[in-house]
């Protein structure tokens, strides 16, 4: 579902995984349509990033 958010609603992939900062970076990536491409690019990106981290800290039992 994030995945999907991340291609649709790039900045709200960044207020889901909880870096609101980024979110509103992207935002303002995204206002304007080159900046669509990267925001997108980015998003996808960081919730690899989330998920990786995540599964790792199950790994560890954090």
């Amino acid at each position: 579902m994030r995945l999907l958010i991340a291609f649709l609603l790039p900045w709200l992939t960044f207020f889901t995984i909880g870096r609101p900062f980024s979110g509103i970076l992207c935002l303002i990536l995204q206002i304007t349509l080159i900046g669509w491409l990267p925001a997108t690019i980015w998003a996808v990106y960081a919730l690899s990033q989330y998920n990786t981290a995540k599964q790792i800290n199950e790994k560890l039992g954090k």
